[in-house]
């Protein structure tokens, strides 16, 4: 079983509006100001498809893990165990606390935003890329509830594609804040960005519904047990 790739996008879409509040300082900052209407539009895309390459290379690890819990089987304990970390995270988020991160971890997440700082001199489509590559690498409640469902999906090509659609789901909005900022009034953006949570939850919910395999087609699929299955000659 894998996660859909539209649950992906879906994701995307809608927790676009949570990188907004996240991401939004930077795409805002983007050194693209100097540069003439066709040549920003492609600093801009190159900025995001770097945030979703370095999304995919993310989710491929996580599926990598997935898939070594798979062959231990434990798939169905991975999806519900996703989903259960989603929802605790989400109310931890919602509740205004924050998990501190190790201290080696910490100067390590200081050291890239020092990288980011520096890459903003470089006024050039390459160096946008370089923004955006190590943009995805910041840490992000968003990213790491899509991480847990790249996980799910139990492959390596599987988790790649999750996270670099989810990347893609993120692009229309970040694309339209860094080409056209202040826009979207912040009514209707904050309205957009309390969907997310709902979203998100759904999304934890499926996860656990799909690792209980209850029969439901689509939704929690029976799992087959491959050692009740005897070959006769």
């Amino acid at each position: 079983m894998s996660m859909l790739p539209w649950t992906a996008l879906l994701l995307g879409v809608v927790g676009s509006l949570h990188c907004i509040g996240m991401c939004g300082p930077i795409a805002l900052a983007l050194p693209i100001a100097h540069m003439g209407r066709g040549f920003r539009i492609r600093g801009i895309l190159a900025y995001n498809f770097g945030r979703a390459a370095t999304y995919s290379v993310l989710g491929a690890i996580s599926g990598l893990i997935g898939s070594a819990i798979n062959w231990a089987g434990g798939q169905q304990a991975l999806s519900i165990t996703a989903g259960v970390i989603i929802l605790i995270a989400l109310f931890l988020g919602l509740a205004g606390k924050k998990i501190p991160l190790p201290r080696s971890l910490d100067r390590l997440y200081g050291k890239l935003r020092s990288s980011l700082g520096n890459l903003f001199r470089d006024k050039s489509i390459k160096g946008l890329l370089f923004i955006g590559l190590l943009n995805g690498l910041l840490p992000c409640g968003l990213v790491f509830a899509a991480l847990a469902g790249a996980a799910a999906t139990g492959t390596f090509w599987q988790g790649a594609l999750f996270m670099f659609v989810f990347g893609l789901g993120t692009i229309p909005a970040m694309f339209s804040l860094s080409f056209a900022a202040g826009h979207l009034s912040g009514n209707f953006r904050n309205k957009l960005r309390r969907a997310v949570p709902v979203f998100v939850s759904i999304m934890a919910i499926l996860l656990i519904l799909r690792g209980m395999g209850l029969g439901i087609p689509y939704v929690s699929p029976a799992v087959e047990n491959d050692k009740q299955v005897c070959c006769h000659r």
